[in-house]
């Protein structure tokens, strides 16, 4: 599914009037997470934007297009330059520790409810 060249032109406009160059963004193309079998494991369909001035990384896997999550991916950095919300930008190291804090709650949880319907059950 490619983008619209008109969707293309707006965004293209849009950065421009925001001030975004090409050599502002850094660009890498990385293997996506999450379920997808081989074809997941194969292609590195994830992008991920680094704007230089500002510091912030943007990351989108929404789709399995490389081409449509690069137009989604600078669409997002747009928004985030546009709002102005730079200053609660979270590291890579600062989303993984949370996503960490995030699966050791829910395993916390599950095993706080499997005892309790042990205790339950006896």
């Amino acid at each position: 599914m490619a983008v619209r060249p008109e969707k293309q032109k707006a965004l293209t406009e849009r950065m421009a009037q925001i001030g975004i160059t090409a050599s502002d963004i850094e660009e890498k193309f990385i293997i996506g997470s999450g379920k997808g079998g081989q074809k997941q494991n194969k292609s590195a369909t994830a992008v991920q934007l680094k704007h230089l001035p500002s510091g912030i990384v943007i990351k989108c896997q929404s789709s399995r297009s490389r081409e449509l999550n690069r137009f989604l991916a600078r669409r997002l950095l747009c928004d985030r330059l546009e709002k102005g919300d730079d200053l609660d930008v979270l590291t890579p190291k600062q989303i993984k520790a949370r996503n960490q804090k995030k699966r050791r709650a829910r395993r916390h949880k599950k095993k706080e409810s499997d005892n309790a319907s042990q205790v339950s059950l006896n």
